[in-house]
């Protein structure tokens, strides 16, 4: 028989354990449903979407895709690794970043850059909003250069910095841990980029305090040059050929005269060569899609996978043979503007493709809105698709983006190809240039229910213009801008200038900023619709204004297949 002071002991003890069992389940509240969302992004390196970048990626499909949101017009601001890395970072178009190429005299990664934008970029302001920071990869092309601080310089905002010296490599880089180089050699195990980045990720979700929400940003090589495979996938897509879409190897006779300058038929041996670089650059995205699969699994085993959105895209598309061009990017048609994007986490339905019109400048703002930043505190360009996410079905959303490049060349003529003279860039051994320092343009790209459109105008001494019709012209063979209304030029001329001065707030209008020149109604409105009642998935589509005439612009061929708008 117990005394009464022992049953009073056992019941404080066991008050105790009550209550150490409640703080621990607090504890797990707090680092999971009622602690603000994590969040992942992963940033592949030259992806495209047009040419089946995504195919390799089954694993990727099924963990992101499948169970989440798929954006099928999502563009970037420029097609070119800095310039659009930047826009990335800070939610701004190249007009407003100034990053204009690869170069530090372009800007890239610059003393000027990280002056002026590294201090407001988005992965700054969560860290300044409580938010564990994360990144593991290529940051900017010309990161580690000496005369831009070197490997030493740690952007703001960053708790773990594990960055790539300069550009895409595999094997024989060189690191930025927290500051420090390190090197590393060519032995597959301990060196090889895309399994290090894994690696550095998993250790991060061991270690990070629990107590915090995180943001990693995980940058890989693949699938860039030098399109180094895993040695257990070497031997994949051995009988995969680059597409040969109806632009494959086709003349661009009326297109500016960089395009106009390949030649075409192309050789067999630069078929061959681009069928190679094709095959091993899907090599290289396998070891992304074993990287996905573990980062998922290990924060589903760590209890936060439910918590957290996982963003997967890429900094700009690629070309292989269309329209002659051997292999790059640059250009201003789909194949190089037009990126992957896959999200997934909390409240965001599964298995839906939408079709509204994003850009890699909307990345941040809808990180922070996750985060539950204020966006009015920011001057990005770009707008939070968290709406979308949320499938919100009263959303306003925009019906135009911005596309910028500067074109790059050289002051001295090729010695091996001397027709060509100065000014160009990308030269393959043919004499075939993929880059010349009048390949300088800016393009409207305007999707909404009644209209798919591209504007194009070049910086040189033509003011050459490109436009598309994509609704009857996907592949983009045939340039409109001799036939076109003249009155839908000038219209589409002021639009683009609009966007090439806006800044801030100015750049969230959606559609145009003068209802005189509007091509699509200024509010934009969607819906969803099942496509299949066994599988759930669903589509996101443009839903015309209550009062919007469905086809309007003469001699266009919109969506209801008839010549009439």
């Amino acid at each position: 028989m117990l005394s009464s002071r022992a049953r009073l002991c056992l019941e404080c003890l066991g008050t105790i354990v009550l209550v150490l069992l409640y703080l621990q389940s607090g504890d797990a509240t707090r680092r999971g449903r009622s602690r603000k969302p994590n969040v992942v992004l992963i940033l592949t390196d030259d992806q495209d979407v047009y040419l089946g970048g995504m195919t390799p990626l089954k694993k990727t499909k099924a963990l992101i895709a499948e169970v989440g949101v798929t954006f099928s017009n999502a563009y970037v601001s420029s097609a070119l690794c800095c310039p659009s890395r930047s826009s990335i970072l800070t939610g701004k178009y190249p007009h407003n970043h100034h990053v204009l190429n690869n170069t530090l005299e372009g800007n890239c990664s610059s003393k000027a850059w990280q002056k002026t934008q590294e201090p407001f970029t988005f992965p700054a302001l969560l860290n300044a909003h409580g938010y564990q920071t994360f990144f593991a990869g290529k940051y900017l092309n010309q990161y580690g250069d000496e005369d831009a601080g070197g490997l030493e310089h740690v952007p703001p905002g960053w708790n773990y910095w594990f960055a790539l010296e300069k550009n895409s490599k595999y094997y024989n880089y060189t690191l930025s841990v927290n500051g420090k180089a390190r090197q590393h050699g060519g032995n597959y195990n301990v060196d090889y980029l895309t399994d290090v980045l894994r690696n550095f990720s998993l250790d991060f979700l061991q270690y990070k305090s629990n107590y915090e929400p995180f943001f990693m940003m995980i940058s890989t090589p693949a699938p860039h040059s030098p399109w180094t495979a895993a040695p257990q996938y070497e031997k994949s897509f051995l009988n995969v050929s680059a597409p040969r879409t109806s632009n494959f190897d086709v003349h661009g006779k009326d297109k500016h005269w960089l395009i106009r300058q390949a030649k075409t038929p192309m050789t067999n041996s630069s078929i061959q060569f681009l069928d190679d670089a094709f095959r091993k650059r899907w090599q290289t995205l396998l070891s992304v899609d074993d990287l996905v699969e573990k980062l998922v699994k290990d924060l589903d085993s760590r209890g936060e996978l439910d918590n957290t959105f996982i963003f997967f895209t890429s900094d700009n598309g690629y070309h292989t043979g269309q329209f002659s061009l051997p292999i790059d990017k640059r250009q201003l048609y789909e194949f190089d503007i037009k990126v992957p994007l896959l999200v997934r986490g909390p409240g965001v339905n599964k298995n839906q493709t939408n079709e509204m019109l994003v850009a890699n400048i909307d990345l941040g703002p809808t990180i922070l809105d996750i985060a539950g930043y204020d966006l009015n505190k920011t001057q990005m360009d770009g707008v939070s698709f968290l709406p979308l996410l949320k499938s919100d079905p009263n959303v306003t959303w925009r019906t135009d983006v911005l596309i910028e490049y500067q074109g790059e060349g050289r002051n001295y003529t090729d010695p091996a190809c001397p027709a060509l003279g100065p000014g160009v860039a990308q030269c393959f051994p043919d004499c075939i240039c993929e880059d010349s320092y009048n390949n300088t343009y800016a393009c409207v790209r305007t999707v909404c229910a009644t209209i798919d459109l591209q504007y194009c105008e070049f910086d040189d001494a033509e003011v050459f213009v490109e436009v598309y019709n994509l609704t009857a012209d996907p592949h983009q063979l045939i340039n409109i801008a001799k036939t076109i209304d003249q009155e839908i030029l000038q219209n589409m001329n002021h639009r683009l200038m609009m966007l090439q001065s806006c800044s801030g707030a100015t750049c969230h209008s959606a559609g145009v900023f003068d209802p005189r020149t509007a091509l699509c109604p200024v509010r934009t409105r969607y819906l969803i619709t099942h496509e299949s009642r066994s599988s759930g998935a669903s589509l996101v589509k443009f839903l015309p204004a209550p009062h919007e005439t469905p086809c309007r612009l003469e001699g266009i061929v919109a969506d209801c297949g008839r010549r009439c708008f």
